[in-house]
């Protein structure tokens, strides 16, 4: 409001003339003199936040703000996330949401204000989803074949880039043998000779699921081994006489120099040497004696072993 004030014959008078008050001497010439209020200018804030984010990923917001009076600005958020960090001195909106706060954040208003005023940023909203998935990888080549009473043992190698936790599973896994869903790992000793195929090792992290070629194990019977023992023909009896009726050897043997309870008889007082064949994987152990015409023996020669 705008006064005028007069002094007539020392009255004062007020007169209301505008929005300012004005002090001037009545009648006189110099000029009016005016106190003034500024009026105050609201802030402004703009900026376009993004509205998507991968989890995992970082999100950072900084809106822009300015006021022409030069007031301090203090900036405010409503419906804030809460993987979301928030400044009250920038209006800086940041954070790194996780794959357990997938989703959309609706509303998320952004303010500022001189003291004065406020002025808002336009709502808009933050969805949270999760990365495009890596699925795992799995290699290896596992053995084809196995003998009867001999261990086999496979374990692939799996990894996954996005580190999920693995699982492991098979198809048409052979009877004999047991498989880890751990890590794949398929092991046994078969018992009974036979072709077992369509073997499949898979492995998933729950999202998506890769195998290893089919293959195939074919387990068979161990070859048969052999042994030849050699000997020097003897001349004398035990009692230093000259032997005279040498009619063979006795070779006895087994699988302990304890228990040699197989025989072969060579017929031949000739012969200085023989092959015994038919012999299983392991180590077999042999030793020798002579008989002549009337069957008496001599003493069983030291052990020797081969191992087939």
């Amino acid at each position: 409001m705008h006064y005028r004030i007069c002094s007539i014959g020392g009255f004062a008078r007020v007169f209301a003339a505008g929005t300012l008050m004005v002090l001037a001497a009545c009648g006189g010439t110099g000029p009016e003199t005016q106190a003034t209020s500024t009026v105050n200018s609201p802030p402004t804030i703009s900026g376009i936040p993004a509205t998507t984010v991968i989890a995992g990923a970082a999100y950072r917001f900084v809106p822009t703000a300015s006021d022409t009076n030069g007031d301090t600005l203090v900036f405010s958020v409503a419906n804030k996330p809460a993987w979301a960090s928030f400044l009250t001195t920038t209006g800086e909106l940041s954070g790194t949401p996780t794959s357990n706060q997938l989703g959309t954040y609706a509303n998320i208003s952004i303010s500022v204000s001189d003291g004065k005023a406020t002025t808002n940023l336009t709502p808009f909203n933050v969805t949270v989803s999760s990365a495009a998935n890596s699925a795992p990888t799995i290699s290896g080549t596992p053995a084809t074949s196995v003998l009867v009473g001999a261990a086999y043992s496979f374990t692939p190698a799996a990894s996954d880039g996005d580190a999920d936790p693995l699982t492991f599973s098979i198809a048409n896994k052979p009877a004999w043998a047991t498989f880890s869903t751990s890590n794949g790992s398929l092991t046994g000793t078969p018992t009974a000779a036979g072709t077992f195929a369509g073997i499949v090792i898979s492995v998933t992290d729950s999202k998506a699921t890769v195998s290893l070629p089919a293959f195939t194990i074919a387990v068979s019977q161990p070859a048969a081994g052999s042994a030849t023992l050699t000997w020097v023909a003897p001349t004398r009896n035990d009692d230093g006489s000259a032997l005279t009726n040498l009619a063979g050897y006795r070779i006895l043997y087994g699988t302990s120099s304890s228990a040699l309870t197989q025989i072969a008889q060579v017929n031949d007082p000739a012969a200085t040497s023989f092959v015994i064949s038919g012999l299983a994987p392991g180590t077999w152990f042999f030793a020798i004696k002579a008989f002549n015409a009337a069957g008496i023996e001599s003493v069983l020669t030291g052990t020797v072993n081969k191992t087939i």
